[in-house]
């Protein structure tokens, strides 16, 4: 290395300095050259680059700090972002150093450019755009196989199936459940967005009444806006989660049991609506909330201690049929034990309310949507005493909605009840990575007003399972599930009953 540093400085002071005859230069005179040129070049790298800005000390955060929150729980920045004005300096040509191993890349690859972030990321600087916006979700690969039970049926039998798992039938292996994306994030200091579309819903072939997978369908598209600078205070806008049970508002990312139970969704079904609902949430219940989020809980998600709003009234992307508005409302609160004794030290239960009145017009047989508005309302209870290790869950609720009458031939407004009780044991540390196991009862009496028609489903069922979670990104749930259940079709008649495994894995991203 040393000869050609040598031999490179020997051919560039030949073209730089002036040239004598070869005869008149001694070797002292050539390696006094030699070493004039290596100060000058060393110089030359030592002093500040032309148009080059002084060293200062920053006035504001630093770069790795954007983006953290001051206790009020909101950014720093405005939501304007406004890029610096183009430098008018010359670029600076980074002198050759001899001395220096390189490749030969080293000199005909230019470098890289400097990342747009990089280059305006100033002390004070407002976010951009895609520096607000973050992007999640989850993947919910299904397995059902039946072990016994009336999976087929003669006409106007009812076969063993799910309102919630179109994979639950005599013919499917592999379904897609849920296939989620999450696009989130402060655009503003006072205004957070969040949109989440489904790409593994089911539909029908309009033609042969074949159905068909893995459609597109749009879940939340919402927008926040916070009263105030702590954040607790909140009013959202746009098609959201319908504040009307424990379970309907906890995500399904982060739910324990396969799907959710027939008594408290068939409020809900789909648990979103359009509409504007005013959220307020206590420091202290925030406190508890996130202590307990902190520990690996299920949390329900923060949708407020009180939580009350309008909405359409038709459920998830269907088209508003009266003038009429839902009204719903829901207060939890949660409460820590510790003051009961040592043996309950940490421990927290919650318990809640909720309710809400409706006028709905389900879609008929005959075609198109009931010109008559049935009567929809109800209210329900919930409490849960989150495992440390061990825990408890439970809702019910009671109402009247449209239902079908196979005797009448119509659908008329009916009395309604149900609700389930679930147990789990919570373990953080094992051979194979924390695990839940868990037994749930649940039961229902009643309309599901969603389908055509307003079927009744009369659903007795019990499920015991277990979660793994090898790693923090793969969940596995294995489940086995004693089913006694009506179809919800009016034109297929008794409880088909049956057993049945059930397996899911869960990709979170």
């Amino acid at each position: 290395m040393r000869h050609r540093s040598f031999a490179a400085a020997l051919s560039l002071s030949a073209l730089l300095l002036p040239c004598r005859p070869a005869a008149a230069q001694t070797v002292a005179e050539l390696q006094r050259q030699i070493n004039e040129l290596k100060a000058l070049i060393q110089a030359q790298a030592a002093s500040p680059r032309r148009g080059a800005r002084p060293a200062v000390a920053a006035s504001g955060p630093r770069r790795s700090d954007a983006g953290t929150r001051p206790a009020a729980g909101r950014p720093v920045e405005s939501a304007v972002a406004t890029l610096p004005a183009a430098s008018t300096a010359k670029p600076v040509v980074k002198p050759l150093v001899f001395d220096e191993p390189s490749t030969w890349w080293d000199a005909l690859v230019p470098p890289a450019p400097q990342p747009l972030t990089d280059r305006i990321a100033e002390p004070g600087r407002a976010k951009t755009w895609f520096e607000r916006l973050s992007l999640r979700g989850y993947t919910q690969l299904r397995v059902n196989e039946f072990l016994s039970g009336d999976d087929t049926a003669p006409a106007g039998r009812a076969r063993l199936r799910s309102v919630h798992d179109g994979g639950i039938s005599d013919r499917n292996n592999f379904t897609f459940r849920r296939v989620r994306l999450v696009l989130q994030g402060d655009i503003h200091e006072r205004l957070f967005l969040y949109i989440q579309p489904d790409f593994a819903v089911n539909v029908s072939n309009q033609s042969g009444g074949e159905p068909r997978g893995n459609f597109t369908q749009l879940r939340d598209a919402f927008a926040d806006v916070y009263l105030d600078d702590e954040r607790r205070t909140k009013l959202r806008f746009g098609q959201q989660k319908v504040p009307y049970g424990w379970e309907n508002l906890q995500s399904s990312q982060n739910r324990l049991t396969l799907d959710r139970s027939h008594a408290i969704n068939s409020a809900i079904p789909g648990e979103r609506d359009i509409g504007v609902t005013a959220y307020y949430t206590p420091r202290h219940v925030q406190r508890i909330w996130d202590r307990l989020a902190a520990g690996g809980q299920k949390l329900f998600g923060n949708y407020g201690a009180f939580g009350l709003g309008v909405y359409n009234g038709q459920t998830i992307n269907r088209v508003e049929q009266n003038k009429d508005l839902m009204v719903a409302g829901m207060a939890t609160w949660p409460f820590e034990l510790d003051a009961l004794g040592p043996i309950f030290a940490g421990q927290v239960v919650e318990v809640g309310a909720s309710a809400y009145r409706n006028r709905f017009q389900p879609e008929i047989r005959a075609g198109g949507v009931s010109p008559v508005a049935f009567d929809d309302r109800r209210v329900g209870l919930h409490a849960i005493l989150y495992p440390q290790p061990f825990g408890l869950q439970a809702e019910w609720n009671w109402g009247r909605g449209p239902e079908f009458d196979p005797v009448r031939r119509l659908i008329e407004t009916t009395p309604l009840s149900g609700g389930y009780v679930q147990a789990m044991v919570k373990v953080d540390h094992s051979p194979v990575g924390p695990f839940m196991p868990y037994a749930r009862l649940q039961t229902y009496d009643g309309g599901w007003k969603v389908a055509t028609n307003a079927p009744r489903l009369d659903t007795d069922e019990v499920e015991v399972g277990v979660e793994f979670q090898p790693i923090k990104a793969l969940e596995i749930t294995l489940a086995y599930a004693r089913m006694k259940r009506r179809e919800a079709d009016e034109r297929r008649l008794g409880r088909a009953e049956g057993h049945l495994f059930r397996g899911q894995l869960q990709v979170n991203y």
